[in-house]
C-alpha cells in the first residue's frame, strides 16, 4: 500500500485481498463454474475498481445494490467496496418485482448492478418505484469497463473499523423487510471467532451453496476462507447431483448448508457411491439435524458441525463440535469465541441463571449495527447492549443450548405452548415422513391447534391417523396436529426454511375439523 495512502482501521476487510495477494498470487481464490481466479488478478481488479468507484465520484457510505447469482464478478466488488468504503447490498433474485421494488426503496442505492439473467426482474421493479436507481452489468465488461458518471472525484479517506461495509435484508416472510447492516468490526469479528471453531487453511477448497444474497454467503466460510488464502468454489443453485460430483472433483474440504440441503444428498441416489473422501467438515446451520440424518453423514465418514445464527449477529453465535452431534441431538451448542449470551424471560426480561428457558439474548462484536434508516426497530431488537433475538432456547446443567423456535411460530393450544419445531422433529423420525412443516391456526375450542404438512419418502406409504398415532407415543396429545395434509413439497423461502405465513394461509383458508379431534 502507499505509504501515503491514509491508515485503515485494524479490522477493515479491504485489506485482505491485498495481504492474499502479495504472498500468493498465483493462488486460486474463486473457482466460478470452472472459471478460476487467482488472489493476483482479484486484488488488481478489486483494486482498479475501488479507484475507479472513487474517481466517478462515488463517496464513502454510499450504497451499491447488486442482482446477481453467487459469482467472482460479484466478490470483486465486495472487495472494491470495502477498499473504497462504500456498502454492498446484495439483493434477492428469488423476488417478486414488488418486493425487489421495496427493498431498493429502503436501501436507496446510488448503483443498481445487475446480472443480465436478472434484468427483466430489475426492470419490472423499477418500474414500480417512483425513482430508479442508476443500473449497470457486473464484471469486466460492465462497471470494471465504464461506471456510469456520480459526481467529482473523491480523494480516498481512511476507512474505519465501525464503517458499515454490507446490508443484509432479513428473510421477510412475515411483515416488511428490514435491512441489517454489518460494519467492517462486525465481519471481522464473526470470522474471527469462526475460525477459533471451524479451521479453515489455505489448503482448503470451500464448497459454497448458500446465496450471497444472504449473511451466510459471506460470513459462513467464505470470507473466512479469502482471509486464509483458501479456495471458494462458487455455486449459483443447489442440484444434489451436482454438488455431489462437485466434491469429488473439486476435492472439497468444506462446505456449509442447511438440513434441507443434506437431506436432499442423502436422498440422491448417487449418495451412497459418492466420494466424499475429501469432505473433512461440514457446517449446519438453520435449524437442528434430525438425528437420522446425522447418523446418515457420519456413516459416511463426514463431520458435521452444527450451529445456530442470526443475520443481526452477524450470523455466528452457537456451534456444536462434531464430536458432541449424535450425544446432543438437537443442541445448537454453546457460544463462539468472542460471543456472549444470556437466556432472559420473554415476559419480564429477567436474566435466567442455569438450566433455563427463554429468550436468548446475544452480545459481542459481530452484533450488527442496527437496521437501516429504522431507528425504531433497532431499539426494538437492541437493548442495553443485547441484541434479542426473538428465539426461544432451553439451556442444560452443563450450559448447552438448544432452539425451541421463533417467539413468534409458538402458538398457544388450550393454554400449553406448542413448539411447531419440536412437533416436526417427532414427524420426522417417523420412517415414511421425507420433510415436514408445522404451523398454528386459529381454533374454536382450544384457542390454536396445530397444521401439519407432509412429504412421504418415495416407495412409503402411511395416512393421516398412522402418523397421529406416532405422534401420541412422543408428544403430549395437545400437540398432535389437528390437521395432517399430504404435499408434494413444502413452500420454502430462498434459504430453504419453511415459508410458514404461506402455509398458515393455506391451512386457514381450508379450517376443517376433523373426525375426532379435540380428545385430549
Amino acid at each position: 500500500m502507499n505509504r501515503s495512502a491514509p491508515a485503515d482501521g485494524l479490522h477493515t476487510l479491504g485489506r485482505w485481498t491485498t495481504d492474499r495477494a502479495s504472498s500468493m498470487p498465483e493462488r486460486t481464490a474463486v473457482d466460478d463454474r470452472g472459471v478460476t481466479l487467482a488472489y493476483g488478478e482479484l486484488e488488481a481488479r478489486a483494486a482498479a475498481l475501488a479507484a475507479a468507484l472513487l474517481g466517478a465520484g462515488y463517496r464513502p457510505g454510499e450504497r451499491i445494490a447488486t442482482l446477481t447469482g453467487n459469482s467472482a464478478d460479484q466478490v470483486v466488488l465486495f472487495f472494491a467496496c470495502a477498499k473504497a468504503g462504500l456498502v454492498l447490498v446484495p439483493l434477492s433474485w428469488r423476488l417478486a418485482p414488488r418486493e425487489l421494488a421495496e427493498q431498493l426503496e429502503i436501501a436507496a442505492p446510488v448503483l443498481f448492478v445487475v446480472e443480465q439473467e436478472h434484468e427483466a426482474l430489475a426492470r419490472a421493479a423499477a418500474a414500480l418505484m417512483p425513482v430508479s436507481p442508476s443500473t449497470a452489468e457486473p464484471g469486466r465488461g460492465g462497471i470494471e469497463r465504464s461506471l456510469p458518471p456520480r459526481g467529482e472525484p473523491v480523494t480516498r479517506a481512511a476507512v474505519g473499523d465501525e464503517d458499515p461495509l454490507l446490508i443484509v435484508f432479513t428473510s421477510g416472510t412475515e411483515g416488511r423487510p428490514k435491512a441489517a447492516v454489518l460494519t467492517h468490526a462486525n465481519c471481522f469479528w464473526t470470522n474471527l471467532s469462526f475460525s477459533r471453531t471451524v479451521e479453515v487453511s489455505r489448503d482448503d477448497v470451500v464448497l459454497c451453496i448458500m446465496p450471497q444474497f444472504h449473511v451466510g454467503g459471506w460470513n459462513i466460510l467464505a470470507l473466512l476462507a479469502w482471509w486464509t488464502g483458501a479456495t471458494v468454489v462458487l455455486e449459483r443453485g443447489f442440484d444434489a447431483a451436482r454438488i455431489l460430483k462437485l466434491i469429488a472433483q473439486r476435492r472439497v474440504t468444506t462446505m456449509m448448508g442447511v438440513p434441507a440441503h443434506y437431506l436432499m444428498l442423502s436422498q440422491h441416489p448417487g449418495f451412497g457411491e459418492a466420494d466424499l473422501t475429501s469432505l473433512r467438515r461440514a457446517v449446519v446451520g438453520g435449524a437442528p439435524m434430525p438425528a437420522p440424518l446425522l447418523r446418515t453423514w457420519h456413516a459416511r465418514g463426514v463431520a458435521l458441525t452444527q450451529g445456530y445464527g442470526l443475520t443481526e449477529a452477524g450470523p455466528n453465535v452457537l456451534c456444536l463440535a462434531p464430536e458432541e452431534a449424535l450425544r446432543r441431538v438437537g443442541s445448537a451448542g454453546t457460544p463462539y469465541p468472542h460471543v456472549d449470551i444470556a437466556v432472559a424471560d420473554p415476559t419480564t426480561g429477567a436474566v435466567l441463571d442455569g438450566p433455563a428457558r427463554g429468550e436468548l439474548w446475544v452480545r459481542g462484536p459481530g452484533v450488527f449495527a442496527g437496521y437501516l434508516d429504522d431507528p425504531a426497530a433497532t431499539a426494538r431488537v437492541l437493548v442495553d447492549g443485547w441484541l434479542r433475538t426473538g428465539d426461544v432456547v432451553e439451556r442444560d446443567a452443563e450450559g448447552f443450548l438448544r432452539v425451541v423456535d421463533r417467539l413468534k411460530d409458538l402458538y398457544i393450544s388450550g393454554g400449553e405452548n406448542v413448539s411447531p419445531s419440536e412437533v416436526e422433529q417427532a414427524l420426522l423420525a417417523h420412517p415414511a415422513v421425507a420433510d415436514a412443516a408445522v404451523v398454528g391456526v386459529p381454533d374454536e375450542r382450544w384457542g390454536e391447534a396445530g397444521a401439519a404438512f407432509v412429504v412421504v419418502r418415495p416407495g412409503c406409504a402411511t395416512d393421516a391417523e398412522e402418523l397421529r398415532e406416532h405422534l401420541r407415543g412422543v408428544l403430549a396429545r395437545f400437540k398432535v396436529p389437528r390437521s395432517i395434509d399430504f404435499v408434494a413439497e413444502i413452500p420454502r423461502t430462498g434459504l430453504h426454511k419453511a415459508a410458514r405465513a404461506r402455509l398458515r394461509a393455506r391451512a386457514e383458508s381450508r379450517a376443517v375439523r376433523l373426525p375426532g379431534e379435540g380428545v385430549r
